[in-house]
């Protein structure tokens, strides 16, 4: 017999966690009705403004077949969690699933981006990726250069030589569900190398912290400015003077401004 499930969850926090923020959200989906596209990234979103979908795309599942694929195969590749020996665990999957969200869903854009600007094909502006896959592709690469005696089972029954399982799995989800994201697959297998050959690397608690502050003003700032969801408390106001932003909080009908005073920009002299 198998571990019980309690003390792998006590050794798995993080992929946890994880697992029941993307099960939530797909039972919200579920029931509120919402379709892929009201969450889903693609490149028009994205020159419109809507940069949250970054973040929404990546922790939303459409179909519960969606879902149990990528939630079992993150499971398995949860093992990260207990690899500190190694230089791994749970900081460090912390650390670079935030990477791995970021980076790879810029460079799906750029990816994109190439596509229909360089080689005209415009199919892919309105193509709409979802889904934890770009992340799920990168741990499975990681791993595969830093543990690749270990195993990536699937569904509980089927297991891959994790050495080989991101291209297997590339080439298995392309053949299988034509709907899959080849680009958004690969985005996640080219950070994963990147990090794992140390292209990426420095990340600490300060950077983590610093990275997640940007990523929420990003996340609220877009949502905002592209109309998604109306802040009622929070506007920005256009003012003359280009040196002083001005952010006003409405209260009671009556709203209170408040000025940051900014350096007029100029000659810089780096020391």
């Amino acid at each position: 017999m198998g571990r019980p499930l309690f003390y792998e969850i006590l050794e798995k926090p993080a992929t946890t966690c994880i697992i029941g923020v993307c099960s939530a959200i797909w039972f919200y989906i579920q029931k509120k009705n919402i379709g892929y596209s009201h969450v889903g990234f693609s490149y028009e979103n994205a020159i419109e403004g809507h940069h949250w979908r970054i973040i929404t795309s990546t922790f939303s599942h459409v179909s519960v077949l969606h879902l149990v694929f990528n939630m079992s195969a993150l499971w398995s590749l949860g093992i990260v969690e207990q690899l500190g020996n190694i230089g791994l665990g749970v900081v460090y999957y912390l650390h670079y699933t935030l990477v791995l969200v970021v980076l790879s869903g810029v460079l799906v854009f750029w990816m994109y981006h190439t596509l229909i600007h360089r080689f005209k094909l415009e199919h892919f502006r309105r193509v709409t990726a979802v889904g934890y896959s770009c992340v799920v592709f990168g741990w499975m690469t990681i791993l595969s250069m830093k543990q690749p005696s270990s195993k990536l089972d699937l569904f509980g029954f089927l297991s891959l030589p994790i050495s080989f399982a991101p291209f297997e799995s590339l080439i298995f989800t392309s053949l299988i569900v034509p709907q899959a994201s080849f680009l958004g697959h690969l985005s996640g297998i080219i950070v994963g190398y990147a990090i794992g050959w140390g292209l990426i690397n420095g990340m600490n608690n300060y950077w983590a912290v610093t990275m997640l502050g940007w990523i929420v003003l990003v996340f609220v700032f877009s949502l905002k400015r592209s109309g998604a969801y109306d802040f009622s408390f929070f506007e920005i106001e256009s003012i003359t003077d280009p040196y002083l932003p001005s952010v006003r909080f409405p209260a009671s009908g009556n709203g209170r401004t408040l000025q940051m005073s900014a350096l007029p920009v100029g000659d810089v002299e780096l020391v």
